[in-house]
């Protein structure tokens, strides 16, 4: 047993004798929070400095109260000091997370193939997923509860070839090395009171952004059939235990906008996940859109409102409330999460069987 988790385990019990008999609501949360810069090391300049997108993601996150978040779109750094400055001053502002947690993301890490089709390797698109450098735009989990970080396990190099009936077409020099994550494929397990739950984590490809090969479109779908496939044991990892909350970034509206959305329905509609339909209450209608645009999570100028990050409990947890945190036009959050991110929040109330 490691001393982390001893520390994990001495905390666990203190926490336990805190806790009332009857049995918690937990709020677990998704966020792509647009932490992710030009450069390595810029993300740690700008929270050491509290340049205002960062400080208005504190101030949504103080807002929010998750219990357990997820967030998606902030830069890694080995040392996890990025993190740690954010902890602290969320910390500051009257909201404690005494446990984050990172791998390293496929992001920037390069293939050494030219991926791009430019002449040349090394560029942001020859990389495992795009990025700028190593680390740039991956995934982080904040917790009030104790991380068993020694139980966690990383999935993030699964070949896309090994996924039964992917769609990978890539040659057999590519397809030996291209991982088919774009930022990783986790499970987390935090500790509860009732024991642990375990978060599948995810940040898929946009499916865009190429060609009439859809290469990112094959591959969008893949990363969602990734996580059927694992709640379904036909992958050689053993699945998680439930409860389990899978979550993230799919990059995927079941119903508008680019993407082939059997993936993404797959998921949506599996037996061992409930999809608790959490939606806002910011009152918009788009006609032209097939989506309840309630259940947006994201706007952008061109395509309107998607549906593209989600919380999915396993089908045995009690679910009690849930939302994506998308205030009115006078609400005074509003101008903070416009500041901090195109996505709005994706938050989910659960109870332990």
């Amino acid at each position: 047993m490691t001393r982390t988790t001893i520390f994990s385990r001495l905390f666990l019990v203190a926490w336990l004798f805190a806790q009332p008999a009857a049995a918690e609501t937990l709020r677990i949360a998704t966020w792509n929070v647009s932490l992710d810069r030009q450069g390595p090391g810029l993300l740690v300049k700008d929270l050491a400095e509290k340049a205002p997108q960062g400080q208005a993601v504190v101030r949504v996150l103080v807002a929010l109260q998750a219990d357990v978040v997820l967030l998606t779109s902030v830069d890694y750094d080995r040392g996890g000091v990025a993190l740690g400055l954010l902890a602290d001053q969320l910390r500051a502002a009257g909201l404690d997370y005494p446990h984050h947690f990172a791998f390293r993301p496929n992001t920037g890490l390069q293939t050494g193939h030219d991926l791009d089709g430019n002449g040349r390797i090394g560029d942001p698109r020859d990389t495992q997923g795009f990025g700028l450098f190593s680390g740039h735009a991956g995934m982080a989990v904040l917790s009030r509860l104790p991380i068993d970080e020694g139980g966690a396990r990383d999935f993030s190099d699964f070949l896309w070839r090994d996924l039964p009936d992917g769609l990978s077409d890539d040659p057999p020099e590519l397809a030996s090395v291209q991982r088919l994550a774009t930022t990783g494929f986790w499970d987390v397990p935090v500790e509860t009171a009732l024991g642990p739950l375990h978060l599948l984590a995810w940040h898929a490809t946009p499916p865009v952004f190429d060609g009439p090969e859809d290469r990112n479109g094959r591959r969008n779908h893949d990363e969602a059939t990734f996580w059927r496939l694992f709640l379904e044991g036909a992958l050689p990892m053993q699945p998680a235990d439930a409860p389990f909350v899978l979550l993230g970034d799919g990059n995927l509206d079941p119903a508008d906008g680019d993407g082939r959305r059997e993936g993404i329905g797959g998921l949506l509609a599996h037996p061992a996940l409930q999809d608790p339909g959490p939606g806002g209450s910011h009152g918009r209608r788009e006609p032209d859109q097939a989506g309840d645009p309630a259940l947006d999570t994201v706007i952008y100028d061109d395509l309107g409102g998607l549906r593209l990050d989600y919380v999915l409990p396993s089908a045995d947890l009690n679910v009690a409330a849930a939302g994506v945190l998308w205030p009115a036009p006078d609400d005074p959050l509003l101008p903070d999460l416009t500041a901090a991110s195109h996505h709005f929040p994706v938050w989910v109330d659960i109870s332990l069987p």
